[in-house]
């Protein structure tokens, strides 16, 4: 079955059996009181809640199309061994890493799996017949099996949602681009980290250059 979405800077055609529906990093430590963005002065409570009531819908309305639904999160192990060490940029650049490493009693405290700041939110837990991708870089192709699950299972065309929209989200539609997919971003079910400039960058970037941009209300709309 294939629909037409419209988008940025024209419609897109979706094949449904060949459409997957990324979630990108929708983590307490993301997303609420008490995590990672909250406890370092980041979290914006307003923009998050904006996220998850739309990317709430989006979801519902693609499982109901029977669209696959695959989450990625941030994990790291509770020895920091899968996060880079000194030698990787990751190391100094990644807020979570930055946190745990200047701060020994944080250690083991954010994006750690098993932690509650590691898990998905509770509006949006996984569901049976979802996929959780776990990643421990920007981009979730990078040190994951994303890329086979998508190929054993024919994926071409790839809707994200999540959080950051100009971090994660960017950093794995680009990837995904350079992997011969069709990506498209909800617009409004992400959010940026940083001003509202880099929201606008990112649709900017993605419209232009590495995909199409539509909006929940016409992504929902087209799936009837």
């Amino acid at each position: 079955m294939e629909i037409v979405v419209p988008a940025k800077h024209e419609p897109i055609k979706l094949a449904i059996e060949r459409t997957a529906l990324i979630v990108v990093d929708m983590q307490n430590g993301f997303c609420k009181k008490g995590g990672m963005l909250d406890v370092t002065g980041r979290l914006d409570e307003a923009r998050v809640a904006h996220v998850i009531k739309v990317d709430k819908r989006v979801i519902e309305a693609s499982r109901r199309k029977g669209i696959k639904v695959i989450y990625l999160r941030m994990s790291y192990r509770p020895d920091m061994s899968n996060a880079g060490g000194p030698e990787s940029p990751h190391y100094w650049k990644e807020h979570g890493v930055i946190a745990m490493r200047e701060y020994p009693e944080w250690k083991g405290r954010f994006l750690t799996i098993g932690t509650w700041d590691w898990e998905i939110i509770d509006e949006l837990k996984p569901q049976p017949g979802d996929i959780v991708v776990d990643k421990n870089r920007y981009s979730g192709f990078v040190n994951t099996e994303l890329d086979a699950i998508l190929r054993t299972q024919s994926i071409k065309h790839l809707l994200f949602l999540g959080f950051a929209t100009n971090v994660c989200v960017e950093s794995t539609l680009r990837d995904a681009f350079f992997h011969d997919y069709f990506p498209v971003l909800v617009s409004d079910g992400c959010g940026q980290a940083g001003p509202d400039y880099l929201q606008k960058a990112t649709i900017w970037n993605v419209a232009e250059l590495f995909g199409w941009v539509t909006t929940s209300d016409d992504l929902i709309k087209a799936l009837g």
